[in-house]
């Protein structure tokens, strides 16, 4: 890639005339980002939906779906900082691309599956692979290459925009596996995704250089040359970030939050709401409600970010969600009542309330290395994630209950809670990097 052209008679890194357009190209590059995020939402929506009937057509274990769905989990988080790193190489717009087309090519072959190997091969290395590109990561490269100004802000809506996708396809994908059966739905998720390629390649822009501009709320800079090694370059991020406390405190409590949200509720609630008698499109629904509410909660939480310190925000995150799911195993019930919608509605604000503080902190304590450090710490939420994936479903085929997972996942997030109050401050005015030397928590 070649950097921007000055015009004639400017020196080379001397800002553009300034855009006279009222509104900064910036927030059209996060909206199409939105709504890239949007559609490639479905694959995550799918999974619970996917166990009941994989279990009754092939009379395959719990146990054995998770296998698949811990596989795509861990896959998506380890593949996220490596991501990072290749849209320093290659662009946002080249990585992106080929990430949806490879979600829908996953999602696509598993109608032909018969073996439980398959599932793992499709489900779980391909859309695992492609999702991981399409991660959190994504959003903290945009934000972080496009905004100075609202950082906080366009993370939590970034980040909502997952939760909005839920909400457009759940009810759809439950209606279509409810009437039509699951392949119908997987194919949906794969139209989906390449749905939105046109807009990432035509609309997205990789850096604000491109179009002569400056991010939002900063300085004109010139488009930093393709960054060479991504591999070496996300190794070494890696190296560095895990000599300092602050790290192993961000990756644990990250590493909880994926168990207790993704590991647990999206891909167990369904079931274990059937398991009491509630119809798989009701409960399905109540997902997509959860969906509503988390955007109105990881938008807020992008706003007090900006305002307020991240690790306070993430300790009373993780302490909330903890109460609600002890409470959880008593509200479940055949029809759907008032104690469970207010679970609903109390735990849709906090989904993912904990990105914009994470995503924050890993900016203050490791500078431009933090969109990187912030894909590792994914990765350990989405190993948190696969492995109470896994053990979800292994404890309902051994005890014929969730209850258990409930109990302990609410006792995991308390712990959360303390873990980030004990995540250092960086001084006013101090260097944002790795603090080579801090013993690791």
């Amino acid at each position: 890639m070649t950097q921007t052209v000055p015009a004639p008679g400017t020196l080379p890194h001397s800002p553009p005339p300034a855009s006279t357009a009222r509104v900064h190209r910036a927030w059209f590059v996060a909206a199409v980002a939105f709504v890239t995020i949007i559609g490639a939402a479905g694959f995550a929506s799918l999974p619970g939906l996917l166990i009941e009937p994989l279990h009754e057509e092939f009379g395959w274990s719990h146990g054995t779906i998770g296998v698949a769905v811990s596989v795509n989990m861990a896959l998506y988080g380890i593949t996220a900082p490596f991501a990072a790193a290749l849209m320093d190489r290659f662009g946002i717009r080249r990585v992106v691309a080929v990430a949806l087309t490879v979600i829908a090519a996953g999602a696509v072959a598993t109608v032909w599956m018969t073996a439980p190997w398959q599932l793992v091969l499709c489900w779980g290395l391909l859309v695992g692979l492609g999702s991981g590109s399409m991660a959190l990561a994504f959003a903290a490269t945009v934000t972080g290459r496009w905004f100075t100004a609202r950082r906080g802000l366009v993370t939590g809506i970034l980040t909502a925009a997952g939760a909005s996708g839920q909400l457009v396809f759940l009810p759809l994908l439950a209606w279509l596996v409810d009437r039509h059966g699951w392949r119908p739905a997987t194919v949906t998720v794969a139209v989906a995704a390449l749905a939105v390629v046109p807009f990432v390649w035509l609309l997205l822009r990789d850096h604000p250089a491109d179009v002569g501009l400056a991010p939002y709320g900063g300085t004109y800079a010139p488009r930093p040359a393709p960054a060479v090694g991504a591999a070496r370059r996300t190794l070494k991020v890696l190296a560095d970030a895990a000599r300092t406390g602050p790290f192993w405190l961000l990756a644990g409590t990250f590493a909880i939050c994926g168990a207790s949200t993704n590991g647990l509720v999206r891909t167990h609630f369904v079931p274990a709401a059937h398991d009491h008698g509630m119809p798989v499109t009701a409960a399905a629904g109540l997902l997509a409600v959860i969906g509503v509410f988390d955007v109105v909660g990881t938008i807020a939480s992008g706003w007090f970010t900006d305002r307020y310190e991240s690790r306070r925000l993430l300790a009373v995150y993780y302490a909330l969600r903890g109460v609600s799911l002890l409470f959880l195993p008593i509200l479940l019930a055949p029809s759907v009542r008032p104690p469970l919608v207010f679970f609903i509605v109390f735990y849709g604000l906090d989904w993912v309330a904990t990105v914009p503080p994470t995503i924050a902190l890993c900016r203050e304590h490791y500078g431009d290395d933090g969109a990187i450090v912030f894909g590792w710490v994914l990765a350990s939420h989405q190993i948190g994630a696969a492995v109470v994936a896994f053990l979800g479903g292994l404890a309902r085929d051994l005890t014929g209950s969730y209850d258990v997972v409930w109990y302990a996942s609410g006792a995991l997030c308390a712990m959360a809670a303390l873990m980030a109050m004990v995540i250092r401050r960086r001084p006013p005015g101090g260097a944002a990097g790795p603090t080579v030397g801090t013993r690791p928590a």
